[in-house]
């Protein structure tokens, strides 16, 4: 899996619509999470409401399905996700998922406005996106929620 410190793949992806969004566009705003994940992965489901609530946040949100628009929106309503949604499909050769070469889903990779991955982290890992959070400026869990500290992806 492409590192921490590493320059980010340049990409272009298209969303539910059809309309493509590259790297470069989205990081126009500002630093963005890409959260790759699949939807039948039961750690990639434990995750999303998590990344909903750093959406809401100061660091933008793009999650990136590797399952088609019908399985991505489904998906996408039942886990309240409204981040903006690319997709990296099987039919278009996993194109991002090969180039950040992840093996594993959930993957997270935080990159920077210049293209600096900042942190990359596969699995679900509490600590990293309470990290996450602060930087966000959002609480990521609450108190009341029995939430594992990691579970592999």
């Amino acid at each position: 899996m492409v590192a921490s410190g590493s320059k980010a793949p340049a990409f272009t992806l298209r969303d539910h619509a059809g309309n493509t969004r590259s790297l470069d566009k989205i990081l126009e705003r500002g630093p963005a999470l890409l959260a790759l994940y699949k939807v039948s992965c039961p750690v990639c489901q434990l995750t999303a409401p998590y990344l909903e609530r750093l959406s809401n946040g100061s660091i933008q949100v793009v999650t990136v399905s590797q399952d088609d628009e019908a399985a991505t929106r489904k998906f996408e309503q039942t886990f309240g996700l409204t981040a903006p949604s690319l997709l990296d499909r099987k039919e278009d050769g996993y194109p991002l998922s090969n180039a950040l070469a992840i093996d594993h889903v959930p993957s997270l990779f935080l990159v920077e406005q210049d293209g600096t991955i900042a942190l990359a982290s596969s699995g679900f890992a509490k600590k990293e996106l309470e990290k996450l959070g602060a930087r966000a400026g959002v609480q990521v869990f609450r108190e009341d929620e029995n939430v594992p500290a990691w579970k592999a992806g």
